[in-house]
């Protein structure tokens, strides 16, 4: 049997995870000295008031080969093989500590792929992945559909503030200095795996109109899209633009997921920012 394996990057909640019988590892938060687990120890909610008030710039460190060794332990010692839907490397370490940690288990079946994904697109990559072991199908079969859709997906990004982004070195202080002069308000997206530059508007109100279009002109009608938002404190507009996008595109409001974007992303990205995701046809 194939055990899918994912992290808390994928934006799914614990008990979703619990259910469906995915292993589950956390991102690391790191406030001066202290380290909090982002899936029992700190939810974005809490993690958001210490960024507002902390004077410590918060940061993220990748699940360390610990955490999956226990995993991988489990998995051989039952006889499977396990899939690691990894966050894209170029944004998170994890990848690297899911690969340490199968090297100590040579005889198991791991395969560790970094989709380039991360947040509400990685979420549902990962339950389309565990749909099809419940279907029985192969490794190599699922191998060959995670590829595929995840050349589909499509993420759009806009954030309330550009700084979080300066301070995590996402973006340089040209960009950032001319951007907060400005007022900009950027949407951004997922180019090959980093956070890219789309384009810029004026306002939040034009920012998320502009979305909204996008999102209508791209987005294929039907829950078959996996249409999902996620917000960093903005669930009055993530339940909004659902209501409004639902309808038309087809989806029944109730089959868009909402999700918390999680402290290791709302590090980067800070309050208030809203994002949109699906896949292509």
């Amino acid at each position: 049997m194939i055990k899918i394996v994912a992290d808390t990057t994928s934006c799914l909640t614990l008990e979703e995870v619990q259910k469906r019988g995915i292993y589950y590892v956390p991102q690391i938060i790191v406030i001066g000295e202290e380290t909090y687990r982002d899936d029992t120890e700190m939810n974005a909610i809490e993690f958001l008031q210490r960024q507002r008030t902390s004077p410590i710039l918060p940061k993220t460190a990748a699940p360390p080969p610990a955490l999956y060794t226990p995993i991988f332990q489990e998995i051989t010692e039952q006889g499977n093989s396990a899939l690691v839907l990894a966050p894209s490397t170029q944004v998170s370490g994890t990848y690297r500590g899911a690969s340490v940690a199968a090297q100590d288990f040579p005889n198991t079946d791991i395969r560790i792929i970094d989709t380039q994904l991360i947040a509400g697109g990685l979420g549902q990559l990962v339950l389309a992945a565990q749909e099809w072991t419940e279907r029985g199908l192969s490794m190599d079969e699922i191998l060959q559909r995670v590829e595929a859709m995840r050349k589909r997906h499509r993420v759009y990004f806009v954030v309330d503030t550009l700084d979080y982004l300066y301070k995590g070195g996402r973006i340089g202080t040209a960009k950032h200095l001319i951007g907060s002069l400005l007022q900009m308000k950027p949407i951004l997206t997922l180019q090959d795996g980093h956070v890219a530059s789309f384009e810029s508007q004026r306002t939040q109100k034009r920012a998320i109109a502009r979305l909204k279009e996008i999102v209508l002109s791209e987005c294929p009608p039907g829950p078959q899209s996996r249409l999902n938002i996620m917000h960093g404190d903005a669930l009055e507009l993530a339940q909004s633009l659902a209501q409004e996008l639902g309808p038309a595109l087809n989806i029944p409001v109730e089959q868009i997921p909402i999700y918390d974007l999680t402290p290791a992303i709302l590090v980067h990205s800070g309050p208030g920012v809203i994002a949109i995701s699906y896949f292509t046809n």
